[in-house]
């Protein structure tokens, strides 16, 4: 939490800085889609803790029966839940995998996979991504009901913003690697990481199935 709280501080004092600093208008560039991401991150984390809390409850009363019952028996309160693994997806890239041709299919190949082996998924899209599938707009809650994701698991960019400091952004928080196929080589300077091997997970189709290089 503290994390995406920073960045969020961070990124507005420097899109404040754009607006009325002379010479500094570049820093609006990083600021702007800097200060989207630690929002949208925030805003994830706030609804975690809200899950969390529901399950804390639902585990009390379980113990208050237990108690009354019996011991409790195994089951899924039993169990114990490990630190999701996050993975920041680049809907906008994926969804050109297969044959070139921009198709919701490859996204939901890659997401399908992904939780197979026990990852947690995010999206980002560009802001045209509904229009190049569906002819239209589509927005963060649309994307998730046909990816299978909860809203706060996909992010539609505003017009105008640029996807990858978004995606970049976000993985750093969540110390996630990326599914794509760019190298974010135009990033290389301001995130490092970039170049660490297996950072970003390449992957395509062969024999009409989805891959990725996890190595």
């Amino acid at each position: 939490m503290i994390v995406p709280l920073l960045l969020c501080l961070a990124s507005g004092i420097g899109l404040v800085l754009a607006v009325v600093m002379p010479g500094w208008q570049d820093l609006g560039m990083l600021a702007g889609p800097a200060l989207l991401a630690s929002a949208w991150l925030l805003l994830r984390s706030a609804l975690a803790r809200g899950a969390a809390e529901r399950g804390r409850e639902a585990y009390s009363i379980h113990r208050q029966v237990s108690a009354q019952t019996g011991p409790p028996r195994r089951g899924v309160f039993a169990r114990k839940q490990s630190p999701p693994k996050y993975v920041v997806v680049d809907g906008s890239n994926v969804m050109h995998w297969k044959d070139n041709v921009p198709q919701i299919d490859s996204v939901r190949a890659v997401v399908e996979k992904l939780t197979a082996a026990g990852y947690a998924p995010g999206v980002v899209f560009d802001a045209n991504a509904g229009h190049k599938l569906m002819g239209k707009y589509k927005h963060d809650y649309a994307f998730g009901k046909l990816l299978g994701l909860p809203q706060d698991r996909v992010m539609v960019v505003p017009k105008g913003t640029p996807a990858d400091p978004v995606i970049l952004a976000s993985a750093k928080a969540l110390g996630a690697r990326i599914v794509s196929n760019d190298r974010f080589r135009d990033w290389a300077a301001t995130h490092p990481e970039m170049s660490v091997p297996g950072h970003v997970i390449a992957g395509g189709y062969r024999d009409g199935q989805v891959w990725l290089d996890m190595a």
